[in-house]
């Protein structure tokens, strides 16, 4: 369990980033390419997003240097995500440019008591070679999430319209408990469970600065070293298992889902669920494309779904609120289920 614990004075200081953190969202969307989970968020982002790493010659350079210092596990190096990161990306790459040796020679020890680290890695200890990583990590950046900034941009945006709700209702204890399904508020502690350790933080004044991530899947997440200044990256999403849609307790009948919607757009929406392109809509439903097309085109306008196109492919992921109709639709199995957390 992660916890963080509150003075009068940090409540007072407890704010949420203005603007995405470049180098969480580079940190969280290379875990998105070690996991099958929750790829129904990003299915509009993933297809493409390989593609461009192999067009940008990025390939061998995201399997020998990135994924090795970004493993989805309990632990990655903190220099790669620094707080200055919250000014944008270039100086988020300063940062790790001025991080001072014995810093990252020690983290680095940290992360290979976690995971294996190519031997090449260690020579990031010397300044020069944080130059060559800083370049792949902005040749990636400009691949891979520049080209979606717009949508990362606008789910910050709408997180921050909600959560002001939180806190005008509630105050920052308000504010707090509207984080999430993983985060509760126990004063005057917050606590976050499951966490993959045992870590107390104590903010002494420094406040919590929240900071919610497009790419986070499997959060929240918080920096290692305690001393460093206190965050919390959580994810923008909730976990939707693609099970298909039944009537309640196993019956013949439609479910209220088919009841509202019909049995065929219910069967679109729950496709959308593991993001689908048109043709695969329409197979999954049993209907012509262009069938499927009026079917999206509903669901669009009711907000339950979003469409990107890539070339001529038009992929459709579910919104947050067709997420949850879906896991609110009574007797169906994806009833009950939310946000899966779990290690960095």
């Amino acid at each position: 369990m992660l916890r963080f614990h509150f003075s009068a004075e940090d409540l007072a200081r407890t704010r949420v980033a203005a603007a995405p953190h470049p180098l969480w969202e580079i940190a969280s969307s290379l875990h998105r390419f070690q996991t099958p989970s929750g790829r129904w968020a990003y299915a509009h982002w993933y297809r493409p997003a390989r593609e461009r790493l192999r067009e940008a010659g990025l390939e061998g350079a995201v399997r020998r240097v990135l994924l090795p210092l970004f493993p989805r596990a309990a632990y990655f190096p903190d220099f790669l995500t620094p707080l200055e990161g919250t000014e944008g990306l270039e100086a988020g790459l300063e940062a790790i440019l001025a991080t001072p040796a014995d810093q990252v020679a020690a983290e680095l020890a940290a992360l290979a008591r976690v995971v294996r680290v190519p031997a090449q890695l260690g020579r990031l200890t010397e300044r020069e070679a944080r130059a060559e990583l800083v370049d792949i990590l902005r040749a990636y950046h400009r691949a891979v999430i520049a080209p979606h900034e717009r949508w990362v941009d606008e789910s910050l945006h709408t997180e921050r319209i909600r959560l002001a709700r939180h806190l005008l209702d509630g105050g920052t204890e308000g504010l707090l408990e509207g984080i999430g399904p993983a985060v509760r508020w126990e004063h005057p502690r917050l606590e976050v469970r499951p966490y993959p350790t045992e870590n107390d933080i104590r903010l002494e004044g420094r406040g919590l600065l929240l900071i919610p991530s497009y790419f986070c899947w499997k959060g929240p997440i918080s920096l290692a070293d305690p001393a460093l200044p206190p965050v919390l990256i959580y994810s923008l999403h909730h976990e939707v298992p693609t099970a298909p849609v039944r009537s309640p307790a196993g019956s013949a009948g439609p479910s209220s889902l088919q009841v509202l919607l019909g049995r065929a757009r219910a069967a679109v929406l729950q496709a959308a669920a593991s993001g689908a392109t048109t043709t695969e809509a329409a197979r999954r439903a049993g209907v012509s494309p262009a069938t499927a097309t009026h079917h999206t085109t509903a669901l669009r306008d009711a907000g339950l779904i979003t469409s990107h196109r890539d070339g001529n492919t038009v992929i459709h992921t579910l919104t947050l609120l067709g997420a949850t109709m879906l896991t609110s639709n009574p007797g169906s199995p994806l009833q009950g289920f939310s946000s899966a957390h779990g290690a960095r």
